[in-house]
């Protein structure tokens, strides 16, 4: 029998993600302090003021900025100089 593994690749990390998705949820007592639109996804008090939702909302912005462009540039990097060093790497 031949294990196939692209499919076992993606069962481990299904039952990774799982995981840590169920111990990531906060606790009851947690939940309990929470405002209602983070009930349940973080421990602590949470944003208590609005001046805490301002800092979450520039957070959230920035992380998302981050990803965007981090997988825009590792799709398509813009580099095309046949000298550039990467091309070492690629050409070995």
């Amino acid at each position: 029998m031949k294990l196939n593994i692209n499919k076992f690749k993606f069962a481990l990390a299904a039952l990774f993600l799982l995981g840590v998705q169920t111990m990531s949820k906060a606790c009851e007592a947690c939940e309990l302090q929470q405002p209602k639109i983070t009930r349940g996804l973080t421990h602590g008090t949470g944003p208590q003021s609005p001046f805490d939702w301002v800092w979450v909302a520039i957070i959230t912005v920035i992380t998302i900025a981050t990803f965007y462009l981090s997988v825009k540039y590792l799709f398509k990097p813009g580099e095309r100089d046949k000298n550039h060093i990467k091309n070492n790497i690629l050409n070995y």
